[in-house]
């Protein structure tokens, strides 16, 4: 399928699909949307709950381009939190099209230019320390085949939307998600389609609709009780 760097409405970039007009990130603006979805909903609402946790388990349903990986490393550092990050990827992006993205100037993070390589030339399935605070695994895996067990305290679920891959957003996944949470463990999403909320609940989850990012009405968040 062909694919292209498109500026979103941030001026931070991002990959199109054309064959599916779809893309990695919100074309709203990708920098605003991650910072808004996983961080502020995701990461800040954790971190209210847990105020003493010395580390945070994050999984993410969709490392693409590493863009959220990225923001949680500089969001942590700022607060001190020890991260181990579990990006599922199964697709990786080429570092040709990595290259191309305005990420560390859109985010004012150029400082970051080294570490951001570094999240993209470690190997994949094995656990390496980017920074003293954050380790990265890398996992080249289809989201179906996730068997995790009470091992993630967030998991931001970041798939291609429902209307291109709408397999990933049903029950079936989203007990894996459960299965994959501790108990108390959160998961965000950029989704707000009912049967998206719907589906979470079969499974378990206690959902909220909550403000979304700018240029989308709402997002979802769903406890593991």
């Amino acid at each position: 399928m062909e694919r292209k760097i498109v500026k979103t409405g941030d001026g931070s970039t991002t990959i199109q699909i054309t064959d599916w007009n779809e893309q990695y990130h919100s074309m709203h603006g990708a920098v605003q949307e991650a910072k808004h979805v996983f961080l502020k909903m995701g990461f800040d609402f954790w971190k209210e709950l847990h105020p003493e946790a010395r580390l945070l388990h994050i999984l993410e349903i969709g490392f693409g381009t590493g863009l959220n990986a990225l923001l949680t490393l500089i969001h942590a550092e700022k607060i001190q939190q020890n991260i181990h990050y579990e990006g599922v990827e199964a697709y990786p992006v080429l570092a040709e099209e990595i290259a191309q993205l305005n990420y560390l100037e859109a985010a004012q993070a150029e400082t970051y230019a080294s570490v951001f390589e570094k999240m993209h030339q470690t190997s994949w399935e094995q656990t390496e320390t980017i920074t003293e605070t954050f380790q990265l695994k890398k996992r080249k895996q289809r989201f179906e085949t996730i068997t995790d067990v009470d091992q993630h305290d967030l998991i931001y679920f970041d798939a291609f939307g429902a209307r291109v891959q709408p397999e990933l957003w049903g029950a079936s996944i989203f007990e894996k998600m459960y299965t994959a949470l501790k108990t108390g463990g959160v998961l965000v999403t950029y989704a707000a389609k009912g049967s998206v909320r719907r589906a979470m609940q079969a499974v378990g989850f206690t959902v909220e609709r909550l403000p979304g990012p700018p240029g989308k009405r709402e997002m979802l968040r769903a406890v593991k009780g």
